[in-house]
């Protein structure tokens, strides 16, 4: 009830300071893949204008001295993409990750495997301006867009949350006064996959205007057991008040119901494990699968963890996946955004709630996971900016979040070993930002930011781990507690230059943080310190031939510093066993770099040419972790073991072996990544077009896992979508063919600890069907 009333205030406050006309977004360029324009000298002809907000200003994205990327709402909807999951795809910068009931972002090999309830990005999801804090969170939110920007690079001097490795920001459309409007699509598809998306805008009156949308998914999953699947509810309100041209307010309201199976896993090819074809898509939960591993079992002999001791049977060792993970999730918000116009500038208050309630089962680790999760976040964030006619243009801000966290996470490797924790967290960050851009002649300018940020942690955490002879469910025992702060000042700096009427040159220096926290073991061994990335990044964009031509160049250099890198090892407890568990530590240093082109080519206005190629070099200049082996006998890794030492308190011979990474590649970062496109509109008559169009995602090989395992490495892939849509004003009718190669690719890979074989999560096989939208 307080965070209610504190909303309402906040919503009241933000009014009284008489804010101003809202911010109007127009797109009006095709829909291909990804959009990246400029201002347009004829619209008419040529590659069309899209305006962004990535510098929390609005601008053309060629006007924009920063690495974004736009994806338009309808591209994501001809993309067919209603989760975050296939987001990728569309930027070949990024990579999303699932996990489990959660899911991880990495930009250019700055990322974090989210596995349990402490888990945060590197990389900032924001749903309409709010920062979403749960990895759980970013998901029941593609319908009804605007348009998504992936803003690439640490933010530390114009985000209300720091992030290390960029933003993703997902931006739903508003409400338009005056304007009757009802939009929707259907799909079906194999795997009988049913969409259906829809918006009615309805006018009330003169100022006020209400937009609702919604969505449903429905589709079988794509390996066997039925894993892999998408089924889930969300509906969206959205009302605009803007009683003059001085003030406005926008407030969003938004639930979502997600269930069906969740995530699954398959069996990576292992020396030794008879794991079926990766063609086949056989789940771990498979009766062919579950055959595999327990012949792989069959040959270790690891009391207690698995038979051999004490009259318990070799089964309490096998992954024991089953058919009956389940996705139980429903995710709330609310949110206002007012904009006020104050004469000098303009003001902008986003007062926001979000809940999130998660309840899963998974198997994605090979093994059973069960995890409870309930979240409640209230943030508000203000800023002023200035009016852009000004010489000296600035915008200032700050922010505030809480979250609030109670959660149980239930993991079973076996009947004999189990590990079970509560953790109660409690997360508060205050900041305040700004950034300056000085205008030294017309055509150069300097760039100036910087961002103080403080936020404190607390926990109560209760763990169990369970034992010889221990229960199924080991009880929890006294709760651990701890308090961390973290303080950190941020800054940018940067010149900006007008090389030609539609060419900019820009370089910068940025600075990111990401503050450390707490991981599941006993104190004092129980915490990491933050992360800090410095980006170097030089860029030009650049129009040719009439606006036919777009060409955009960047070249980037990261340095980062003590990146925290979560695995799963062995965490000794209170009972004495030693459990096995999520383990965040701060691994050294990275190094970075690599460019990033970016071609559009509209020779005619029935053709449009797409490309975007992406070199990436990482390397971990430091990193050491450790593996844990329940007999004492070496685990697989790809990476050169320095040594050994006895687990406490040593039961079968129990070891922990450090491992150096140093020199392997960053994880999650392909050196070459391709997007290339192509769509031809044939005009059939004076209302009515046949579109063509195509794409293609080609990707180098990348390590998925910072073990480093062969086993635990995506090759090179190549991945092609079709489509041909027949289109009249108010209607439009699409067929479509997705991985047309019907490609085998790793999302995500991991080892199962104890038995040490790995396991992967595939992208979505070949899919094909038919989409129907109409717009009247």
């Amino acid at each position: 009830m307080r965070r209610t009333l504190g909303l309402g205030t906040a919503m009241a406050l933000a009014l009284a300071a008489q804010p101003a006309w809202a911010q109007q977004v127009t797109n009006s360029a095709p829909a291909d893949p990804v959009e990246q324009a400029a201002p347009a000298p004829d619209e008419g002809e040529g590659l069309q204008d899209i305006v962004v907000t990535a510098q929390r200003r609005s601008e053309s994205l060629q006007r924009a001295a920063v690495a974004v990327t736009a994806v338009t709402g309808d591209a994501l909807a001809n993309a067919g993409i209603t989760e975050t999951a296939n987001l990728g795809k569309l930027v070949p910068a990024l990579v999303v990750q699932p996990t489990g009931g959660t899911t991880s972002f990495f930009l250019r090999g700055v990322g974090t495997n989210s596995q349990n309830s402490f888990s945060e990005n590197a990389v900032a999801f924001n749903f309409n301006g709010v920062y979403v804090g749960r990895p759980t969170a970013p998901a029941g939110v593609f319908y009804d867009l605007e348009r998504v920007e992936v803003v690439k690079g640490p933010q530390g001097t114009l985000y209300g949350r720091n992030a290390t490795g960029g933003a993703i920001n997902v931006l739903p459309r508003k409400p338009v006064l005056g304007k009757f409007g009802v939009e929707g699509l259907l799909e079906y598809g194999n795997y009988d996959a049913k969409k259906a998306s829809g918006a009615i805008n309805l006018p009330l009156g003169q100022v006020v205007a209400l937009r609702v949308a919604g969505q449903v998914v429905d589709r079988d999953g794509y390996i066997s057991d039925g894993y892999d699947d998408e089924r889930g509810e969300a509906v969206r309100a959205s009302i605009l008040i803007q009683p003059s041209d001085l003030w406005s307010m926008t407030i969003v309201g938004d639930y979502y119901n997600q269930h069906g199976k969740g995530a699954g896993a398959v069996l990576l090819p292992y020396a030794g494990l008879n794991a079926p074809p990766l063609e086949d898509r056989v789940s771990v939960s498979d009766p062919r699968a579950q055959a595999a591993v327990a012949q792989f079992a069959a040959g270790i002999f690891a009391p207690p963890f698995c038979g051999g001791f004490g009259g318990f049977v070799r089964s309490g060792c096998i992954a024991q996946a089953g058919s009956d993970g389940f996705l139980d999730n429903k995710f709330y918000g609310l949110s206002a955004t007012v904009e006020g116009d104050m004469g000098f500038g303009k003001l902008t208050i986003i007062p926001a709630w979000r809940r999130s309630d998660t309840n899963f089962r998974t198997y994605l680790p090979g093994f059973q996971g069960d995890v409870t999760d309930l979240a409640e976040q209230m943030s508000v964030e203000a800023r002023l900016s200035s009016n852009e006619d000004q010489r000296l243009r600035y915008v200032v801000g700050a922010f505030f979040f809480d979250e609030k966290q109670q959660a149980v996470n239930f993991f079973r490797q076996g009947n004999l070993s189990t590990t079970r924790f509560a953790p109660n967290l409690r997360t508060e960050s205050i900041a305040g930002f700004g950034q300056l851009t000085f205008d030294v002649t017309d055509a150069f300018r300097l760039v100036a930011g910087g961002r103080y940020t403080r936020e404190d942690k607390r926990q109560r955490t209760r763990t169990a781990a369970g034992g010889l002879p221990g229960p199924i469910e080991p009880a929890l025992g006294a709760p651990f507690t701890g308090e961390l702060t973290f303080e950190k000042f941020t800054w940018k700096a940067g010149v900006e230059f007008d090389a030609g009427p539609a060419s900019l040159l820009y370089a910068n220096v940025a600075t990111g943080f990401k503050s450390g926290g707490f991981f599941v073991a006993q104190p004092p061994n129980n915490t990491f310190a933050p992360e800090t990335l410095t980006a170097y990044t030089a860029g030009a964009k650049n129009r040719f031939f009439g606006n036919k031509l777009q060409l955009n160049v960047e070249a980037f250099y990261w340095d980062y510093k003590d990146q925290q890198i979560t695995f799963v090892g062995g965490v000794p407890t209170g009972t004495g066993l030693i459990a096995q568990g999520s383990i965040t530590v701060n691994a050294g240093k990275s190094r970075i770099y690599g460019g990033e082109v970016e071609m559009r080519f509209a020779p005619s206005r029935n053709d449009l040419f797409t490309a975007v190629a992406q070199y990436l070099n990482g390397r971990y200049d430091e990193l050491t972790t450790a593996n844990f082996s329940p007999t004492g006998a070496p685990v697989a890794t790809g990476c050169t073991t320095i040594g050994s030492r006895a687990a406490n308190p040593g039961i079968n011979g129990a070891r922990f072996y450090d491992i150096d990474c140093s020199g392997k590649p960053t994880v999650q970062s392909p050196e070459w990544a391709f997007n290339l496109g192509y769509e031809r509109t044939f005009p059939l008559g004076s209302t009515l077009d046949l579109v063509f169009g195509a794409r293609t995602n080609i990707e180098t090989s990348r390590f998925l896992n910072s073990n480093y395992r062969p086993e635990e490495k995506q090759d090179g892939f190549m991945m092609s979508d079709a489509y041909v849509t027949l289109r009249a004003e108010g209607w439009s009718l699409t067929g479509f063919i997705n991985n047309i190669e019907d490609a085998e690719v790793l999302a995500r890979a991991g080892t199962r600890p104890i038995l040490d074989f790995p396991v992967g999560t595939l992208r979505p096989p070949r899919t094909y069907g038919v989409r129907v939208g109409f717009d009247f």
